[in-house]
């Protein structure tokens, strides 16, 4: 995949955002880094994983409200006009959750998805993800 100058990509998972820019071009991607946002958990999320004294799984209820969080983020740089060009990068699960939540305004600027966790990954790593996609 080839991502045009000042690309927005979001690399997330149930806990973490990473966010990066192309400071490239088509020809030769240069992501850097911007600054880390404060991702508040969001209580509307799909409702897919209910926790319940029946079902105790609060660690899968967090990270999908944090993965509902990120699009909620991601939505408003989208309404506002602040991301020109948005690839997101998930763990599957996570990128199932905020799917469900994206806005038409984000989803007119979304270039590519990934499905994969690469958090923890070298920025090197998320450039050769993006480049075989």
């Amino acid at each position: 995949m080839m991502l045009a100058k000042g690309t927005t990509v979001a690399v997330a998972d149930g806990e973490k955002l990473n966010l990066f820019r192309n400071a490239g071009d088509e020809a030769g991607m240069q992501l850097e880094v911007l600054p880390r946002r404060t991702i508040e958990n969001s209580a509307g999320t799909s409702g897919g994983h209910q926790s319940s004294s029946g079902n105790p799984d609060h660690g899968q209820a967090d990270e999908d409200g944090f993965s509902a969080g990120i699009v909620d983020y991601l939505n408003q740089q989208a309404l506002s006009g602040a991301i020109d060009g948005l690839v997101i990068i998930a763990a599957p699960r996570a990128l199932g959750e905020m799917r469900k939540h994206y806005h038409k305004a984000l989803t007119a600027q979304l270039k590519g998805e990934i499905a994969k966790d690469l958090t923890g990954h070298s920025m090197t790593e998320v450039e050769s993800a993006i480049a075989s996609a």
